[in-house]
């Protein structure tokens, strides 16, 4: 029998919504991977888990908003406004960005806030220009690992 997902968007199938508390990181993954095949048009080939979704897969701002309601319909999960992708208040704030970098508070505001990405690449050198390359497929997959269980 059918339930509403939690965005109310549509249906999912209830064993899906069960079954997502049990799933392995590579059936997330498959499924994270299916999900940028369909919003991005790319190879499954292409999707791997070190590929950046603007660099590798092509990603503009505008598809990221695709890929958190695809992963919201996917899994059955909810995803609120920034949590997945919290570049905007980030970037916009002096505190957190100076000289085009970013600071030492704004690495640790993005750090609680996306404690799903390994930021310790970045953090050696903050350069804004390098920021895109923290969203990754494995980003993603270490996302949706925490919201289904």
């Amino acid at each position: 029998m059918p339930a509403r997902n939690s965005v109310g968007a549509g249906l999912v199938p209830a064993q899906n919504m069960e079954t997502n508390m049990a799933m392995s990181r590579e059936q997330v993954f498959e499924q994270v991977k299916t999900v940028m095949v369909d919003a991005l048009g790319v190879d499954e080939e292409e999707v791997t888990p070190q590929a950046t979704l603007m660099g590798d897969l092509g990603a503009e701002s505008i598809d990221f908003l695709d890929i958190v309601f695809r992963l919201e319909k996917a899994f059955g999960i909810k995803i609120p406004r920034e949590e997945l992708f919290p570049a905007e208040t980030i970037m916009s704030n002096p505190e957190f960005v100076a000289n085009g970098k970013m600071t030492a508070k704004g690495l640790a505001e993005l750090k609680a806030r996306m404690p799903h990405t390994d930021i310790s690449e970045f953090a050696k050198n903050p350069d804004l220009s390098k920021f895109s390359d923290l969203f990754t497929v494995g980003m993603i997959v270490n996302f949706v690992m925490s919201k289904v269980g």
